[in-house]
């Protein structure tokens, strides 16, 4: 399945995306987003900047700097909330937009040990809590 990037969350940039992460970061080839749903307490997503539908679609450059910008995001996760692991996601089904969902995972904390939830609608936070978060991650870019 391919869409059209004239339908796409990511490049459109619509208010459905804006309701569900906040962009926080502009990296050499995709952008950075904080979940606003934080079950995952600092879960994060990397968007490729151009309508790309998968990872093999990309040049070898290519890909080699979005996977620079995804380490580079999950690095700073690590130094600002020192999760036990952080998970990978990288779902495009009903979505082809090339993205990662990134997950950190602590010991008995939700799903620890399994898959982590889309969106389970659980945690949501201050404006401020998120801008805390968001300085937090950037501190570490």
């Amino acid at each position: 399945m391919y869409s059209n990037p004239a339908e796409c969350l990511y490049c459109t940039n619509n208010e459905t995306l804006h309701n569900l992460m906040i962009p926080f970061a502009q990296l050499r080839v995709s952008r950075a987003f904080l979940f606003k749903e934080q079950t995952y307490r600092g879960r994060c997503l990397v968007a490729y900047n151009g309508h790309v539908n998968d990872l093999n679609e990309l040049s070898d450059e290519q890909r080699d700097a979005f996977m620079a910008d995804v380490a580079q995001v999950t690095r700073a996760m690590q130094r600002a909330f020192n999760p036990e692991k952080i998970n990978y996601g990288a779902y495009s089904d009903k979505l082809c937009h090339l993205h990662f969902h990134l997950a950190p995972k602590y010991v008995d904390g939700p799903d620890y040990g399994g898959t982590f939830q889309m969106n389970p609608g659980k945690v949501y936070l201050s404006d401020e809590e998120y801008q805390t978060m968001i300085e937090t991650i950037k501190k570490y870019l």
